[in-house]
């Protein structure tokens, strides 16, 4: 798990750096439809009914609010794909074990998996003269983003996350993880004054939609833990 989720945020910021916020908000957020493509492809489990129509629907919203794919750049834009492959990885991972483990150990040794893997790469980097020397930040301003994003962004999220998967399947917290671009519209506006335009509302509109048809999937269709098409199943460990 906190492999897979240090590749996401590695492959995430060289990405960006090589590619317009735009297209790596859409392609970032493809990991709801790598969820549950990687969850059949791996486990066998198909998801129907109101589950897939949720993940069309959030897809195709999520691609209007991003802007669509205008000014591609193909080496920035693999980079972020990798990204969501690795996110939607890790959501499936955390469904997998979560619900035999306390959330607090396991966002603890994520996080310390994560610190110890982007420590590496830039002491490697900057040893290596790919980077530049490493120092430590003293502009307020970036102190507080980093103690805004490390704090909240992930210790915090990723341990509600964790203990929301518990009791949640991998495709529905997919779904609600594309809500994320919806709350970056939101914000902007309120700090930032941005305005969405007529296509990102409907695609926050079609988001919002994708979450209540995978909500209210059919009875009929859901597994004893209220998986869409049966409950995710463990892994076996090895012998």
């Amino acid at each position: 798990m906190g492999l897979a989720l240090g590749a996401g945020y590695v492959f995430q910021t060289f990405g960006l750096e090589r590619t317009t916020a735009s297209n790596a908000g859409f392609i970032t957020g493809m990991m709801v439809v790598l969820v549950p493509v990687l969850q059949g492809l791996v486990w066998r489990t198909w998801i129907r009914g109101g589950a897939l129509a949720g993940v069309l629907l959030a897809a195709v919203g999520l691609y209007l609010l991003s802007g669509g794919t205008s000014g591609l750049r193909l080496g920035g834009d693999g980079l972020v794909f990798l990204c969501a492959v690795s996110f939607a990885a890790h959501i499936l991972l955390t469904s997998a074990y979560a619900g035999g483990h306390d959330a607090s150990v396991l966002t603890f040794v994520q996080l310390a998996t994560v610190a110890v893997v982007t420590t590496v790469l830039a002491v490697g980097g900057a040893l290596a003269g790919l980077s530049p020397p490493l120092a430590l930040p003293a502009e307020p301003s970036v102190l507080f983003s980093l103690a805004v994003t490390g704090v909240f962004a992930s210790a915090v999220a990723f341990y509600v996350q964790t203990f929301a998967q518990k009791h949640a399947p991998p495709t529905r917290t997919a779904v609600i993880l594309t809500m994320e671009p919806v709350f970056a519209g939101v914000f902007g506006y309120l700090l930032a004054d941005e305005r969405l335009g007529v296509t990102g509302w409907i695609g926050a509109g079609l988001i919002l939609a994708g979450m209540v048809a995978s909500e209210f999937v059919s009875r009929r269709s859901l597994g004893p833990q209220g998986a869409p098409g049966g409950a995710m199943r463990r892994p076996q460990s090895p012998p």
